[in-house]
């Protein structure tokens, strides 16, 4: 009888870790008193904006500031809140408009200058979101090394 209890609650527990298409139910959504212990633990002196983002400006910059539709070139590297880089472009940068990325970027760039080289800590609801994309898992915080090269338009 205990084998059968045993067998029983085994197969409960696995089929409850998996959903009806047989796979795995995400983890819960990092949250923001995971970005506090990050910022705790990184000594940081990061800003909190009314979306929920967080920043740290180490320089500012001194030239253009871009707006909401500007193309721009950001060299950057970014990772997981464990310090696993997940993504890094090339130290000349890639361009792109900021319209057409995540709304923590879209956010975080306009707080810096040409020049201007700084952290963004982007909560999952404006970075990916809650589903997996590309090897990001969801609900991930992602943290961003930036360096905004220049503003193009």
């Amino acid at each position: 009888m205990k084998s059968y209890l045993y067998l029983f609650l085994s197969i409960v527990l696995f089929t409850s870790c998996i959903d009806s298409e047989n796979e795995v139910i995400q983890p819960e959504p990092q949250t923001e008193v995971d970005i506090l212990k990050y910022i705790e633990d990184n000594n940081l002196d990061a800003t909190k904006t009314e979306s929920g983002l967080y920043y740290v400006i180490n320089s500012q910059g001194e030239g253009t500031q871009p707006t909401s539709g500007s193309d721009v070139t950001v060299s950057y590297k970014g990772t997981f809140l464990n310090g696993v880089t997940f993504d890094k472009s090339t130290e000349a940068g890639i361009e792109f408009n900021l319209s057409q990325v995540i709304s923590g970027w879209t956010e975080g760039i306009q707080l810096f200058k040409e020049g201007g080289e700084g952290l963004l800590i982007v909560p999952y609801n404006l970075g990916y979101g809650i589903n997996n994309n590309r090897g990001i898992p969801g609900g991930s915080v992602l943290v961003f090394d930036i360096n905004l090269i220049s503003v193009n338009n």
